[in-house]
């Protein structure tokens, strides 16, 4: 019984052992750290998050639009401000013989200076940069469609949601407000529209 008693106890001995051998290598890994798999996932996903960010502020900053010089925009809105009063008249842009509304744009913005169209159509088709509402600065042109699928109107923008425009026949150019709820209706696009020079120089660096 000797023998069996001493074989029976170096197993019982040996299986504590065995069993804490066991456990030790199986804890190695969390000793030492991370498996390779996560510690090479962690940093790509940050690396992927880095990545976009430099992409979503290229496209934020390529919506950016310059506004127009403090002197020029000045300018424009003394022109307009100056002539409040004047009567309208279709085809017009003077202010002895009165003013339709993008005869009144044309006159503030001086073609010397501007090189606009001569309807409320063509500006806001093909001409300037186009601005977000919230985005609107003194001086930018704005645009409505009234009785008209098309753009037939446009204003100039003073700042404070005021613009100033000659509205209609039996009416003069008078100062009036985004807020109202016609105008609000009404509104299709504004539009930015920088002078002749840097229109030139922008195409000759394309």
């Amino acid at each position: 019984m000797r023998p069996f008693f001493k074989t029976w106890l170096t197993i019982c001995l040996l299986m504590p052992l065995a069993a804490h051998a066991t456990n030790r290598e199986q804890r190695l890994p969390n000793v030492n750290g991370y498996t390779p798999k996560s510690h090479v996932s962690a940093p790509s996903s940050k690396n992927k998050q880095t990545a976009k960010q430099p992409t979503s502020l290229s496209k934020a900053n390529s919506k950016l639009v310059p506004p127009m010089a403090t002197k020029e925009s000045s300018n424009v809105l003394s022109r307009a401000v100056n002539v409040l009063g004047t009567p309208y008249r279709w085809g017009g842009s003077s202010p002895s013989k009165g003013f339709d509304c993008s005869g009144l744009v044309k006159y503030a913005f001086n073609d010397a200076t501007f090189d606009l169209p001569r309807t409320s159509n063509a500006m806001a088709s093909g001409h300037g940069e186009k601005v977000e509402r919230g985005d609107l600065k003194p001086g930018d042109l704005i645009f409505f469609n009234i009785k008209s699928r098309r753009v037939n109107h446009v204003a100039i923008y003073l700042g404070n949601d005021r613009f100033i425009h000659a509205p209609r026949r039996g009416k003069s150019v008078t100062i009036d407000t985004l807020k109202k709820p016609y105008w609000e209706s009404h509104y299709v696009v504004a539009k930015r529209v920088l002078p002749k020079e840097k229109n030139s120089l922008q195409v000759v660096q394309r």
